[in-house]
């Protein structure tokens, strides 16, 4: 009849353990409607309001980029960190779920001796004791404490997760960089050598005409220079094609000496189609950062409910099972068996004080990850703002650089033909010189801040590209 009444009094606390749990329960921050709606350059140059695309490096329909944007996918090693991090949270969160499972002990003890003070008779040697014992308590889950902690576990996991795919658009977006960097330092540096290969010509030409008499020395030297100056270029560039190279090879998980061959052959990295933006809640429903500041969030609220647990008694159902023996073929055949069976009340009162401190830091922790909610959102909004204002800027620029450098071949042309005509002196020769020089050079700088333009506003729209990728 005890047993029955037991079993009753069990079964209702495992009926209250169902439906209860302090703390505040978790909801996502609320965000502004203006946070939410089209961004400021939704109408810019260059861009669509159509929604993100996965995997936005195939908008360059470049098959060498898409391959080494999945090797840095697979190979990088501040993946491997990030997976390393996930890891731990998912055996965290398998640690706490296993405070629901009835907690079991079994253990064994042998003792040899005699009793202090005992009369020792004739023949009379130690004693041997054996004893085995199994224990096991399950906590009633009264006021939630192990339901917050599996609540916060899980918020924790899901926190990994999206910083894991921070880093996923932070890779992917640095590969297409450094790739866009290795073409547009090429394409510098066939203009450099180009530019030179011109300027060889006129000083050549300058040097004919000095002979003839036809010219000063000091024409002859002013175009040298000019010479020697577009020439000092070209070693620079070698350096920022092999930099860009090393960040390709650290990118995609090989050592510098492994870095990927890229094809020198002066072709631009450009866009199929404009880039598709979608507009503000789709891209704080997209951003990592984002999403990881609301599970943080998520976590700490939850760690509130398991502090407040404990200003409440916590009740476990406990029961122990010995057997003891001399020997251990007694302690097979049974023994002395015997068995305790109860519930098992803890409680921290009437001083609750440092609880009650722990439940304001937890409070506290939640605030502050409330407001690091809050600037993600904002962060997000304002690098994406910004990368749509400097991409439209870039392509502005760039098409007035494309203007110059169109003239500026023909102004050479005909600055050339004059000097040889006798209508033009060597500093008209010269300057023209220059002007074509500089203006291929910017063009070939322009391609290359608009490409870094275009990444940029990539990474800020959040990548678009975890679906339909191995491992996302």
């Amino acid at each position: 009849m005890r047993f029955h009444r037991s079993l009753a009094i069990a079964s209702s606390a495992l009926t209250l353990a169902a439906c209860a749990a302090v703390g505040p329960d978790h909801r996502p921050p609320p965000v502004s409607a203006a946070a939410q709606a089209n961004f400021v350059g939704a109408n810019a140059a260059g861009v669509s309001q159509a929604p993100v695309e996965p995997g936005w490096w195939r908008l360059y329909q470049d098959p060498v980029l898409d391959g080494l944007v999945e090797q840095a996918l697979a190979a990088n090693t501040d993946l491997a960190i990030a997976a390393a991090n996930i890891a731990a949270a998912r055996a965290s969160l398998r640690g706490a779920r296993s405070d629901r499972l009835p907690q079991t002990e079994l253990g064994g003890s042998a003792q040899y001796g005699r009793p202090g003070g005992a009369e020792r008779l004739p023949g009379q040697g130690a004693d041997t004791s054996l004893a085995t014992g199994f224990d096991v308590a399950y906590e009633i889950d009264l006021f939630g404490r192990v339901r917050r902690g599996i609540e916060a576990s899980r918020a924790d996991l899901d926190a990994e997760l999206a910083a894991r795919d921070a880093v996923r658009v932070i890779v992917a977006a640095e590969t297409a960089r450094a790739y866009g960097d290795s073409l547009a330092t090429a394409r510098r540096l066939e203009v450099a050598n180009r530019t030179v290969a011109l300027l060889d010509q006129s000083v050549s030409l300058a040097d004919k005409r000095f002979r003839a008499g036809r010219t000063s020395r000091l024409d002859l030297v002013r175009v040298g220079a000019l010479r020697a100056q577009q020439a000092a270029r070209i070693p620079e560039l070698e350096g920022d094609l092999d930099a860009a190279g090393f960040r390709l090879a650290t990118l995609t998980g090989r050592p510098p000496a492994e870095r990927p061959t890229i094809a020198r052959d002066g072709r631009p990295l450009t866009l199929a189609r404009p880039i598709p933006i979608g507009d503000g809640r789709t891209l704080l429903a997209r951003r990592p950062d984002v999403r990881e500041a609301e599970r943080r969030l998520a976590a700490s609220t939850a760690r509130i409910g398991v502090a407040t647990a404990d200003l409440y008694p916590r009740i476990s159902l406990g029961g122990s099972l010995t057997s003891t023996a001399s020997s251990v073929a007694g302690l097979l055949s049974g023994g002395a068996i015997g068995f305790l069976l109860g519930p098992l009340i803890n409680w921290s009162f009437p001083n609750q004080a440092g609880i009650r401190a722990r439940i304001a830091g937890a409070e506290a922790q939640a605030q502050g990850d409330l407001a690091r909610f809050d600037k993600a959102v904002l962060t997000a909004l304002e690098e994406t703002e910004t990368a749509l204002s400097r991409y439209a800027n870039e392509i502005e620029r760039r098409a007035a650089l494309q203007a110059a450098a169109s003239e500026a071949p023909a102004a050479a042309r005909i600055t050339r033909a004059q000097l040889r005509e006798g209508r033009a002196d060597g500093l008209a020769v010269l300057d023209a010189e220059r002007t074509l020089a500089n203006a291929e050079a910017d063009l070939a700088e322009a391609d290359d801040r608009l490409i870094d333009a275009q990444v940029n506003l990539f990474r800020a729209l959040g990548g678009g590209w975890q679906a339909g990728i191995a491992g996302a």
